[in-house]
């Protein structure tokens, strides 16, 4: 993948990772509102939200690598 392809898939991640979050808060609010937190669903979106951010830090450590000065 060149630059611009990696910047794209980042963006589309961080997009992704904004909407789990905003599932994660729904789920959260509507099992305090009906007392019943599904925690398998629960689980299953916080394990989606981890492997984005471990991509989107490998996609992050290509774009911009260490330079030790």
């Amino acid at each position: 993948m060149n630059e611009q392809e990696l910047r794209k898939r980042l963006a589309s991640l961080r997009s992704e990772h904004r909407d789990l979050d905003v599932a994660i808060a729904a789920l959260a609010d509507a099992g305090a509102q009906s007392g019943f937190v599904d925690q398998l669903q629960m689980a299953r979106l916080k394990k989606r939200k981890l492997a984005l951010k471990d991509r989107i830090a490998a996609i992050e450590d290509v774009l911009l690598p260490d330079i030790i000065a």
